[in-house]
């Protein structure tokens, strides 16, 4: 027990070097060295009884933090040069990963090799856009990768590449909101110390495909993707079949993903530790097979060396191999080092139980990469691992002999996954909800005929037609096996997608707080207890307040106001006692992906908000309507309010979008944004101060000029005051201010805090305390403007800026007004660097 206690203290001190908002000085470490010496010779010389069983996992955990910091500070180490922030750099590079295609873009993470100037980090991630880009709504852009001869205007990357790049090179930065998905911890774990964009046309050098183990793999998943792919396209769900066979998952469309999530599938469409088992254990009953029955000078193969270690050693062979073919991910890892450790323990004939496996592997993964804690597949993965092992005491065994054909045998093996699935299923669905805050009812329903189709017919098919799709002569089976394996899953999501559908498939789960999750996970691991407690299935209760917990509101008169960090662009959210409005609906970036999907969506479900009762889009300009669709697909809303025809708006966005037919559900009202539309609700009155009536007649989605008929909406509550401008000049202030504006709390920057908005009059009378400017980090317009922003200061204002200090969080009380930024709330070491 003391030995799985150090590995678990390991694990755990890791654990907590991630959640540092900044590393300490070498200083401290000494002295907490000092400090543990000191205490392990009073704990040795004065508790010999318990010496051992206390000092070894203390010095466990002390090794982990160390050797985690070390690593820690040697990535920081390699970072971009402050010099080359938002500037040009010429760099010689390798392609270091499969490429990630799209219409108009190629992605990729690259080893650099030399550059000038100095001071670009060793590993960078490179975005590549087509010249004729057309823009986020396709048009032509859908075939922006190719020339009029229909060449495409990329060149073939393929890992191993060298090329010569000119790239506008920038520190890895990312939108911060609360519980919300952290790219910049995802790219420090990863190892992308900065982010290029491509400028001019780059210059191919040479080709080395055997740098290093890493680009082999990556190199052969090129291939079997240029394999497959002649077979796959043209096919509804064929990004799936080549997601389940090499694990590349970008070319998947985001449609389907949202209907995985909500039916609960998502594990079955991703390469799990089931798949690589499946074919490590087929390569080792294959080998064990045939090593029984082959002879080789008179003698059997057995005979020089046992067929189960032979099978065991093709078994880790073969999974090690397709681990890399799939990429490496944290649950590959985790499945090649436990099948690892338990081939090691079969040679060595040594006990292994399930405990002691577990310790071991988790330890094993952090110790070869202490990012992986950060990575939810590491929870997902570890979590379904123990509820198998748990599951496969549940079902039992029978005594006796059991006389059966092999057509039973095969159907019983079949049964048995299906219920070992199911039961990962549902045992994991309490850690879904804690991680990505929604909870599938229809789960365990698709689950049910999704598991045995795809993990026994679609994940077997896909995996020979990436082997057939390699043999010349064998076109026919590969296009077969094709066909088949998309029929199988065609038919799958028939049902699928009506379960989705379906308004009851799913709920949300709002964010809970540190102690509720932690007893929530505490009631997951007690209840999936093989055995010991009694009555341990009724810890599922534990799971309930987190799942239904409902975060505390404002109170009658108060509001809480959230400042979403969307880039540039704009997303507000108001909420009172018992209502919720958004203002603004961020960026549109692309045909398949905006704001509202991205960001909004996701927040609003941390929030525990199911319906919006008012939605306001302040003018039709993409960065501030670019969500508005998605929003209305994914929730009812009560009432909208626009400078602009809503519905023309969404019919002319079908048609760019190519679906015009498919408009999304209109809210019970839709009205326009006037001077003197007001209401009062929970104690807190809103009212619309601009547009004049005058000016709302030639409102049109279509005008140049949309900003100067932006909505403009003042919140008054019991105790503070906000306003919400949207993009209006230094004109439409000074009218506002003529009609007696009077002086308030709060104030949203006006257009992103350009220096066309913010005029001194302004600023003089509206006396805020606080100012949020909603601005992406070195955009082109340079927002906020440093004169509209030294301009708020000079008045006494603090002022907030999403791109520096993320989300804000403004919170009207009866004490007083609570303000903060996400990145100073809850930093991490690698913010910023």
């Amino acid at each position: 027990m003391t030995g799985r206690i150090c590995l678990l203290a390991f694990v755990a001190a890791t654990g907590a070097v991630q959640l540092l908002p900044y590393l300490p000085a070498r200083a401290l470490w000494l002295g907490v060295l000092a400090g543990a010496a000191i205490l392990s010779f009073s704990i040795y010389l004065f508790a010999p009884a318990i010496r051992w069983r206390v000092l070894l996992p203390m010095w466990a955990a002390l090794a982990g933090l160390l050797i985690t910091v070390a690593r820690a500070e040697h990535r920081l180490a390699d970072e971009l040069a402050a010099i080359n922030e938002n500037q040009v750099s010429r760099v010689v590079l390798r392609i270091a990963a499969l490429p990630k295609s799209s219409n108009d873009s190629r992605q990729f993470e690259a080893e650099v090799l030399s550059s000038m100037p100095e001071g670009v980090p060793s590993r960078i991630q490179v975005s590549w856009a087509a010249p004729n880009w057309a823009g986020p709504y396709g048009g032509g852009a859908r075939d922006a990768d190719r020339t009029d001869a229909g060449e495409s205007v990329f060149p073939e990357l393929i890992p191993g590449q060298i090329w010569r790049m000119a790239l506008t090179l920038k520190k890895p930065h990312g939108n911060r909101n609360p519980h919300a998905f952290d790219y910049e911890g995802y790219m420090f774990a990863h190892g992308l110390r900065a982010s290029g964009s491509v400028r001019g046309q780059p210059r191919y050098i040479g080709d080395e495909p055997w740098a290093s183990l890493p680009v082999v793999a990556q190199r052969a998943r090129y291939h079997v993707r240029s394999a497959m792919q002649p077979y796959l396209e043209g096919n509804r769900y064929g990004a799936v079949m080549l997601a389940l066979a090499i694990g590349d998952q970008a070319s998947v469309d985001a449609a389907d993903w949202q209907v995985f999530n909500r039916t609960g599938i998502t594990h079955l469409v991703s390469i799990s530790g089931s798949h690589i088992t499946m074919i490590a254990a087929l390569a080792g009953t294959l080998v064990y097979w045939l090593w029984r029955r082959v002879r080789i000078r008179g003698h059997y193969l057995a005979e020089r060396l046992p067929a189960q270690l032979a099978g065991a050693i093709a078994a880790l062979l073969v999974a090690w191999i397709y681990c890399l073919l799939a990429g490496w991910g944290v649950p590959a890892r985790r499945t090649f080092l436990m099948l690892a450790v338990v081939a090691l323990a079969y040679v060595l004939r040594l006990p292994m139980s399930a405990s002691r496996l577990l310790s071991l592997v988790a330890f094993s993964v952090v110790l070869l990469d202490p990012w992986a804690l950060l990575a939810s597949g590491f929870w997902l993965s570890f979590g379904a691992v123990y509820v198998l092992m748990a599951s496969s005491g549940w079902w039992g065994s029978s005594v006796g002999l059991r006389i059966s054909t092999r057509g039973q045998r095969w159907r019983r093996f079949a049964a048995t996954a299906t219920r070992l699935q199911l039961a990962i299923t549902i045992g994991l669905m309490p850690l879904l909800a804690l991680i990505f805050h929604e909870v599938s009812l229809a789960s365990p329903l698709a689950n049910v005929y999704a598991i045995p189709v795809i993990s026994l017919i679609v994940t077997p098919v896909s995996l020979l037609l990436a082997a057939a799709a390699f043999v010349p002569g064998l076109e026919w089976l590969a296009a077969a096996l094709a066909w088949l394996g998309h029929l199988a899953l065609e038919w799958t999501m028939v049902p699928t997608v009506w379960l989705a559908d379906f308004r009851a498939s799913s709920f949300n789960a709002a964010a809970a707080p540190l102690w509720l999750t932690l007893v929530a996970l505490l009631g997951l691991v007690i209840a999936v207890l093989p055995y010991g407690l009694p009555y341990r299935n009724a810890a599922w209760l534990f799971t309930l307040p987190a799942l239904l917990w409902t975060p505390q509101r404002p109170p009658q008169g108060g509001w809480d106001l959230y400042a979403l960090d969307v880039g540039q662009a704009s997303a507000i959210l108001i909420q009172t006692a018992g209502h919720s409005l958004l203002f603004d609906t961020g960026l549109r970036s692309s045909a398949t992906s905006d704001a509202g999907v991205r960001t909004i969506i996701p927040f609003l479900r941390t929030q525990g908000i199911r319906k919006l009762d008012v939605l306001v889009v302040s003018h039709a300009d993409i960065d501030h309507a670019g969500g508005f669709r998605s929003l209305l697909q994914s929730l009812a809303v009560g009432q909208s309010f626009s400078s602009f025809d809503a519905a023309s708006y969404l019919e002319r966005e079908a048609r760019l979008l190519g679906v015009p037919q498919q408009l999304p559900p209109t809210p019970l009202a839709m009205s326009p944004c006037e001077y003197g539309v007001a209401w009062q609700i929970d104690g807190v009155a809103f009212e619309f101060l601009w547009p004049l009536k005058a000016t709302s007649a030639s409102r049109s989605a279509s005008r140049k000029n949309r900003n100067d008929d932006a909505c403009v909406l003042r919140v008054r509550g019991k105790y503070h005051s906000a306003l919400l401008p949207g993009d209006i000049g230094a004109a439409q202030e000074a009218m506002l201010v003529d009609r007696g504006l009077e002086p308030l709390d709060v104030v949203l920057a006006a257009h992103h805090g350009s220096k066309n908005s913010s005029s001194p009059q302004f600023v003089d009378a509206i006396q805020a305390s606080h100012v949020v400017a909603q601005a992406g980090l070195w955009n082109r317009y340079g927002h906020p403007s440093p004169q509209v922003e030294d301009r708020w200061k000079e008045a006494g204002t603090r002022f907030w800026r999403t791109d520096e200090h993320g989300a804000i969080t403004v919170k009207s009380r009866p004490a007083r007004l609570l303000v903060h930024g996400e990145r100073e709330f809850l930093p991490r070491y690698w913010q910023g660097r």
